[in-house]
């Protein structure tokens, strides 16, 4: 990912490279956890959020529509 010099995520956002899981329920995922993105949806469809676990930003992502319907080559692999 590259960022403009006036992007205003987080530093660790930024700087440290991250992974990203789906969540079936992106409101108890966040449950307890550090976040540093609140929820937001990028794109129609989608509802992100960022945490940190041990140090490093993790992206959870919730979709509004089945997995598919995003990546239908996906589909092909069940």
């Amino acid at each position: 990912m590259n960022f403009d010099d006036d992007c205003r995520l987080p530093e660790l956002v930024k700087s440290v490279p991250h992974i990203a899981f789906v969540a079936d329920d992106l409101t108890e995922a966040l449950k307890g956890k550090e976040i540093i993105i609140e929820p937001n949806s990028p794109s129609k469809g989608i509802t992100v959020a960022f945490i940190v676990e041990n140090g490093a930003p993790i992206e959870l992502l919730q979709f509004d529509s089945p997995e598919d319907e995003f990546w239908p080559e996906k589909a092909l692999y069940r």
